[in-house]
């Protein structure tokens, strides 16, 4: 498998609110926005059956509280599967709260605050990656005791540097098109190690 970088120009969709999207610097850039109306998104055109995707988000900056940003990926079809990380916003100098969650089969288990460098997955269906940073929820922020302010709307968020070393789905041919599994075997390295217990050891 070889390392794709992505260009937000070429490699994706915009699959809502796309007049609330931006793409700059010749597609290295992507921001996209929620107000009272509309959040937006966008869709990898490929879809994966497994591999290592990296993507660095900029986050809502200042009063963020009942907006969520997100970045996921996720099968298709009425059992799927999800993997997928929320970033909870709050009040102006308040931390982000983190949200994990791991679907299978519509089966969930979710473990809040908490992230870890690498993650793995391999699965028969195949996986697009999505991101859909902007949507507003009640229970965002501190259980829905403090609500989305509309009058600091738009909420921006923005997306860079994205790249995947992954094994992309050949649509029709029922085989798995990758037949390299050195990626399956790499592990955290030391210093991405002791990020992950420092993590752990906060939760």
């Amino acid at each position: 498998m070889a390392v794709f970088a992505r260009n937000f120009s070429h490699d994706f969709d915009l699959t809502w609110g796309s007049d609330r999207v931006r793409i700059l610097n010749n597609g290295e850039l992507l921001t996209l926005s929620l107000d009272k109306d509309s959040g937006s998104a966008f869709q990898s055109n490929n879809e994966y059956l497994f591999g290592k995707i990296s993507v660095q988000l900029k986050l809502v900056p200042g009063y963020s509280a009942g907006t969520v940003t997100s970045y996921y990926l996720t099968s298709q079809g009425s059992t799927w599967d999800e993997m997928d990380f929320e970033f909870l916003g709050n009040l102006s100098g308040d931390p982000y709260t983190v949200h994990t969650n791991v679907i299978t089969e519509v089966k969930e288990t979710q473990s809040n605050n908490s992230a870890s460098g690498l993650t793995q997955q391999q699965t028969s269906t195949p996986i697009p990656s999505s991101g859909i940073p902007m949507s507003s929820y009640d229970w965002a922020t501190k259980g829905g005791l403090i609500k989305t302010d509309w009058s600091k709307a738009p909420f921006t968020a923005s997306f860079r540097n994205i790249s995947a070393q992954a094994c992309i789905w050949a649509y029709g041919s029922g085989a798995y098109p990758c037949n390299s599994n050195s990626w399956l075997a790499k592990q955290l390295d030391a210093p991405s190690l002791e990020r992950l217990m420092w993590v752990q050891s906060i939760t």
